[in-house]
């Protein structure tokens, strides 16, 4: 199913050319996977810490696409200048999952908790499904239709929404919980397409 992850090549064309002037000057992989981390940790931390400020949420969306950035960037130089490792594997997913827990929890003090932390669950169990798609053999899985760019895309609307005064009280009470849904279709999906010998 298709996700805005298909936009990944044209978005790396793009930075392509900082990913090569970062290699050059010494910059690995494993540092900005774990300096995207340490970014979205922060930020979720700042964001629940002052969110009663609601400007604080348009911290999110730059920060969602800072990441976005970081993570392809870290993709690029592993593959592309030859850092590849076991090492960077193991910090690439388990970075994710860290920062998605980070970013995703901090809304949990301005909407309902259990429907936040259902979202955070789900997002996690996401790119779980996804990852043991290299146990299974098919490679690792993107399937969609809410992979972690959806994710940050939503997100980052939400965020701006609420810091503008634009929010809508009416559906407070449904969106993580919509979006914990969407969470569940993908894993169940990525489940299927590594079942079916299918890599997306």
């Amino acid at each position: 199913m298709s996700t805005l992850y298909a936009l990944k090549p044209a978005f790396q064309a793009r930075l392509r050319p900082l990913a090569d002037r970062l290699a050059a000057a010494g910059v690995t992989a494993n540092q900005i996977t774990l300096l995207a981390a340490a970014l979205s940790v922060a930020t979720g931390v700042v964001v629940a810490a002052l969110a009663g400020h609601r400007a604080v949420f348009l911290l999110m969306p730059v920060v969602l696409f800072a990441r976005m950035a970081l993570n392809a960037i870290d993709g690029m130089l592993a593959r592309e200048h030859g850092q590849a490792s076991k090492l960077g594997m193991y910090l690439n997913e388990l970075c994710d999952a860290v920062s998605d827990l980070a970013l995703i929890l901090a809304f949990a003090v301005i909407f309902p908790a259990w429907g936040v932390v259902a979202f955070a669950v789900t997002a996690v169990l996401v790119e779980f499904a996804g990852v043991l798609g290299i146990a299974a053999g098919t490679g690792r899985n993107y399937a969609g239709p809410f992979g972690k760019s959806d994710r940050a895309l939503a997100l980052g609307i939400v965020a701006v929404l609420v810091a503008c005064d634009l929010w809508v009280e009416a559906i407070t009470p449904f969106v993580f919980p919509a979006m914990a849904t969407l969470s569940l279709v993908t894993a169940i999906n990525r489940i299927r397409s590594g079942l079916n010998g299918s890599g997306d």
